[in-house]
């Protein structure tokens, strides 16, 4: 059982005063059925959507899980974590101040996020196919220059802890 979009409505009152609309409301019919269930009814994301409380949350959680084993897959993922786990105990060393080590630890954090973000940007690209198209290109060089700038962000809030601590006193 298919149900049709809303524009057969309107073409099935045309189609019984011109033969040219009937055959277009045929080829409209064909082209725009739709399945008899709603889309979220079996898709986990809008049953994601209507769960509440500790449950959803829970649900989320899991799904973030999930999302991190998708990007320790990734060899550049895998080396931030493993410079995060070095980094973020020296972070606490060097600054000064809470300011400082949540400075730091900060931008480590934020060049892993980046990382997860690029990946969901360059694997939802490739599903969509593995031809080359210019819209595609353009989507994976920014995200991969998003990265660049959390990294450079990163190295030069680092470069000032370091300087500031041991040449500026």
């Amino acid at each position: 059982m298919h149900w049709q979009a809303p524009v057969w409505c309107i073409l099935s009152k045309l189609k019984n005063k011109n033969p040219a609309a009937r055959i277009h409301a045929r080829l409209v019919n064909t082209s725009l059925r739709m399945p008899s269930t709603p889309p979220h009814s079996s898709n986990p994301a809008n049953l994601q959507k209507s769960r509440t409380g500790l449950n959803r949350v829970w649900h989320a959680a899991g799904y973030s899980i999930e999302g991190l084993k998708a990007g320790w897959q990734e060899t550049a993922f895998r080396q931030e974590a493993l410079a995060a786990i070095v980094l973020l105990p020296v972070a606490c060393w060097l600054g000064k101040s809470w300011v400082e080590v949540a400075l730091l630890a900060g931008s480590v954090i934020i060049v892993m996020i980046v990382e997860l973000l690029n990946t969901g940007i360059e694997t939802a690209i490739d599903r969509i196919g593995p031809e080359w198209h210019d819209l595609s290109k353009r989507a994976k060089d920014m995200g991969s220059a998003a990265v660049l700038l959390a990294l450079l962000l990163c190295g030069g809030i680092w470069a000032a802890a370091l300087f500031q601590r041991f040449f500026h006193g």
